[in-house]
Formats: C-alpha cells, structure tokens, sequence
C-alpha cells in the first residue's frame, strides 16, 4: 500500500495530546484499512506529521475524523526509505517507555536543516577532462562529503550525479560540516567542478508534494546563483546559527535578505511552471512575477547575475540535459519538450553553453 505524510498545524499542541490522538488512530486504523506508523510532534513551532501506509489519502482522512477530529492541513505521498533518510526513523522511537496508562509521549520534531551540493555535470566533466581525470575528481570529492556527514550527525539522503542533498538535525552542525567540507575541497584542484553548497531549513509537508520539496528548492536554487566553493545560507539556517561561524568569513558565505529569498523563489517557480511552454517569453515572465521589463532585468541581474532572456534560456537548456538523462529522445522532441521553437537554435544554445553537440551528449548518456 501507499505510505503517506500529513501535517496537522495546531495552535498550543502538548505532545501528551498528540500520543492521546494516535492511540485512538491505532484504535480505529482497521476500520480504513490503515495502519498508523508513527507521527512527530513540535510543540514550538505547533505542527503535528503523521506517518499512515493507507489506501488513498481519504482513508486518512477518515481515519482521523473518526478517532479525534483532527484533519489534516495537507497530505502527500512518500517513500518510507525516503522518510527515514531524512528523519532518521518511520516507527515510533525505541527509548520511548510505555507509560501506565498505554501512552507513549515524546516530542520529536521532524524540522530539519538540510546541505544540498551541486558540481558539474559529470558527462560533461567527463567530455572536457577525460574519465579517468574526471572519475578521479569526482571520486575525492564524493569522499570528502561522505568522510565528513558522520561526525556531524549528517545523514545522505540523495547523491544523484551532480550533488548531494543531506539532513541536519542541527544549523550549527549543519554549518560546520558545510565550512569543513569547504576547506578539504579547497585544498586540491578541484575549481573545475564547479562545487557549490546550499543550506534551508524547514518542514517535511509545505506547499510541494515533494518530502522537504519547499526547502529543498530554494537550496538549490542559492546554489545556482553561489559562486564556486560558496556557502548559500537561507535567512531560517542563518537565524539559528551563531555569529561566530560568520565572523572573518565573508567570502565563505553567500546571504541574501528574506525579501530576496522570496524573491528568488517566485523567479524560479515560475520558471518551473512555464519552462515547457514555447510561447512563454518575457513578456509574459514579466506578467507572471508582476514587474515591468526594467525591474525584472535589474532584479535578475541583481539575484543572478543573468538577464530574464538568458536565464530562461539556461533553465531551459538544464531541464533538457534532464529529459535526455531519461530516455534517448529524438533532438527534434527534446527541443520541443524543453520550450525551443527550432532543432537548429536549441543546438546552437546547447553547443555554446556546454561545448558539445547535444547528439554527443546524448551518446556520451547511453
């Protein structure tokens, strides 16, 4: 059966209350075919998430209505491999004692701080340096990052080629594993693949039905606008965090105002919702953030250092180079699916920007 995770936000929970409330879901998990796995609870920051194998959201629903009233704010579908990466469990905790009257009460928030790490393409490392120089750079720094997560209570929760994402319970862990990392890295030839480290905090279930999706995407995109070797910090990690990990280190660090944050989010999720479409242009980019063309160009120039043209042109290009690591389409479909209007010009953009034909990067992919 699916698993799913909801998110309950109730004002002044106590975490005796939410183990009263998931006894009764176990009670009546049988009726909806459910079976109630685990929840956690933050009683500062009022939010409940429920861990349910159901089969289909409204039984989870139901499930809740029937046994406290409870329903939940959101509900998305998960991996519970996924879930423990990033949680660190998908029961209830082991040290956790039952208490006389069958309760087990614990206060275990599911917010995390979560390092995502972005390097070149490694196809087109590969193309440029040659395998067995590319594999080498890859390989160190691979191990770097993993030699370094353990002795700050990180845990991987994705390597998917071009970067890592890893969960923090912890800012200030968090950070100090992204400076150490940062330093290892610095100190061997390694400019060219393009290392870049971003760090947010935040909840599993926000406004994406992807576990962690909000958080994990504005760390990304501060990584794509950092420098090589950068440290992204998001104002929440920032907020956390002692001044004495900023102090002498300006340069390690990259820290925009949360109206800048905000900002940046709305530039790239409407990039996200519009990418595919061809007749999408600024005109219309400029409607969809509502800003005129001169503020849209200083605030992406600004934010990114890129002009709204060329960077819908580079979303777009990046978007491709993930259609093609799918499936070998034709060039003709990959133009079109990724918002081209022409084969010929898709080319030419994918052959100035990555100095390869995307014909050969497709051979160089399967």
């Amino acid at each position: 059966m699916p698993i799913y995770m909801d998110v309950h936000i109730v004002p002044g929970v106590k975490a005796r209350d939410v183990a009263e409330a998931h006894k009764k879901d176990l009670l009546h998990q049988q009726e909806y075919g459910c079976r109630a796995m685990t929840y956690w609870v933050d009683e500062k920051r009022e939010t409940i998430f429920c861990l349910i194998e159901a089969p289909e959201k409204e039984a989870v629903e139901e499930m809740h209505r029937k046994a406290h009233g409870l329903i939940p704010n959101k509900i998305i579908e998960v991996s519970s491999e996924v879930v423990e990466s990033f949680l660190g469990r998908i029961y209830d905790p082991t040290e956790v004692e039952t208490s006389d009257d069958g309760l087990k009460v614990f206060s275990d928030p599911s917010f995390r701080i979560l390092l995502v790490t972005k390097i070149t393409d490694p196809i087109l490392l590969q193309y440029k340096l040659g395998d067995e120089k590319a594999n080498e750079l890859l390989s160190r720094h691979n191990n770097i990052i993993r030699k370094n997560l353990p002795l700050y209570g990180g845990r991987e929760v994705e390597h998917g080629g071009t970067g890592f994402i890893i969960s923090f319970a912890l800012a200030a862990k968090a950070v100090s594993c992204a400076l150490v990392i940062q330093k290892e890295m610095l100190d061997y030839d390694a400019d060219i693949i393009g290392f870049r480290m971003g760090i947010n905090a935040g909840e599993p279930v926000e406004k994406s039905n992807r576990l962690f999706g909000d958080t994990i995407q504005l760390a990304a995109n501060m990584c794509t606008i950092a420098k090589d070797f950068q440290v992204a910090i998001a104002s929440p990690v920032k907020e956390l965090v002692s001044k004495d990990h900023f102090q002498n280190r300006t340069n390690n660090f990259l820290t925009l105002t949360s109206q800048d944050e905000k900002l940046l989010e709305l530039l790239f999720n409407k990039l996200e919702e519009n990418w595919q479409d061809p007749d999408f242009d600024i005109t219309d980019y400029c409607q969809a953030v509502a800003m005129s063309k001169s503020q849209l160009y200083r605030k992406t120039i600004s934010l990114t250092g890129l002009s709204p043209n060329i960077l819908l042109k580079e979303f777009r290009l990046e978007k491709a180079k993930g259609l093609m690591k799918k499936k070998r389409y034709t060039i003709a479909q990959i133009t079109f699916d990724s918002g081209f209007t022409s084969p010929s010009y898709f080319t030419k953009c994918f052959k100035k920007k990555y100095g390869l034909l995307p014909m050969t990067y497709l051979d160089l992919l399967h």
